[in-house]
């Protein structure tokens, strides 16, 4: 799996109990690590560029904004970008660099209010996606702002329609569930929405800790991570982290190693959740307990910290060290697209088949 922290990218291997994480590539803090059906390769979104990994390498696909903390994509393959200060910019693949920007968002009657001091009066996209339901000529995008909340394009981001009546505006992290269905972390609690964010719903009000940093969907049930209060404070003991899990309307809590940590990051690889905290240790479940798999470094400040984390399942690149397959041939052996069930780990292959130990550091420009 691959994990996003301070200083970059980092794989770790999940074939052993004694695993360390390795750094594979060198950048800004890294906010969004994310992999398409349509698209080879991992994504990371990081505040020194956007890069892809391919075949073994890390290329930067030069956003005209340096800082980019989201990225989505189309089942055509066409990429979207959400930078600092808030934009999307738009390219038709990813190995096209002529990017434009998706300046209907910057009508919209709200865009002055998007900001906040703390963040230097600027605002951010948190998330961009698009809903897996909705024709591809004709791309429904959602993107997800801090502070700003939530905005929706009909015509593949041209023009755009406000979609945050009955949300908080301090978005952390937007998940699309399905079709129309999205839930949203946010600075002031959970919601959920079934009507691609006509309107919203509260989840968590019945629980204290209202500050949503991560939000995931596994397995039918929806995963967030909460604190008392913003990320200045989660190594205070006021923070009183919790990670709860949401079945249809109520909120339960859940009890993981390292209690006193917020969870920043949550994915699900090979059928098995996974939760990364803001001090960066990495924990997986097996549906009935949690275990420490390693720690990831974080070097910088906790404040702003997000910790991704991603597998792998479209592989198809050529695996030298397997005879010729590919690495999705391979997934029997590997661990790209593996068909083990839940509580099953998936193996140290990367996403495109070739090994990271061979792997050298890619270091950013920036």
């Amino acid at each position: 799996m691959y994990i996003g922290s301070d200083d970059g990218v980092y794989y770790l291997p999940t074939d052993s109990s004694s695993a360390t994480p390795k750094q594979v590539l060198e950048t800004g803090r890294v906010m969004r690590l994310t992999q398409f059906e349509a698209i080879r390769g991992i994504f990371a979104a990081t505040q020194t560029g956007l890069y892809r990994r391919l075949d073994g390498e890390w290329k930067n696909l030069e956003v005209p904004q340096e800082q980019v903390y989201a990225v989505g994509a189309t089942r055509a393959g066409r990429l979207f970008a959400g930078t600092r200060p808030a934009a999307v910019y738009t390219t038709a693949s990813a190995d096209d660099k002529t990017w434009e920007e998706c300046d209907g968002l910057q009508q919209l009657p709200s865009r002055g209010e998007w900001r906040l001091p703390r963040h230097e009066n600027l605002a951010q996209i948190r998330d961009v996606h698009v809903d897996p339901g909705h024709p591809s000529v004709s791309s429904r995008i959602v993107v997800g702002v801090e502070v700003g909340g939530i905005h929706c394009s009909e015509d593949g981001g041209e023009t755009w329609f406000e979609r945050h009546e009955g949300v908080a505006n301090d978005i952390h992290e937007l998940h699309v569930v399905g079709p129309g269905e999205y839930v949203a972390a946010t600075g002031r609690g959970l919601y959920r929405s079934s009507d691609a964010g006509q309107s919203w719903t509260r989840l968590d009000t019945s629980i204290e800790q209202s500050y949503f940093r991560a939000v995931h969907e596994h397995d039918g049930v929806i995963y967030a991570g909460s604190a008392m209060a913003n990320s200045s404070t989660w190594n205070e003991p006021e923070a009183r982290p919790q990670l709860v899990d949401v079945h249809d309307e109520s909120v339960e809590r859940i009890a993981i190693p390292y209690a006193d940590e917020t969870v920043t990051g949550l994915g699900t690889i090979d059928d098995t959740l996974v939760a990364v905290t803001h001090s960066g240790h990495v924990l997986w479940s097996d549906g009935s307990e949690w275990t420490e798999l390693a720690t990831v470094p974080m070097s910088g400040d906790v404040t702003g910290r997000y910790t991704p984390v991603v597998g792998s399942s479209n592989a198809t690149d050529v695996d030298p060290e397997n005879g010729g397959q590919s690495g999705a041939e391979a997934s029997s052996s590997g661990w790209c697209g593996s068909t083990g069930g839940a509580g099953r780990l998936p193996r140290s292959r990367s996403e495109d088949g070739v090994l990271p130990d061979d792997e050298t550091l890619c270091v950013s420009n920036h």
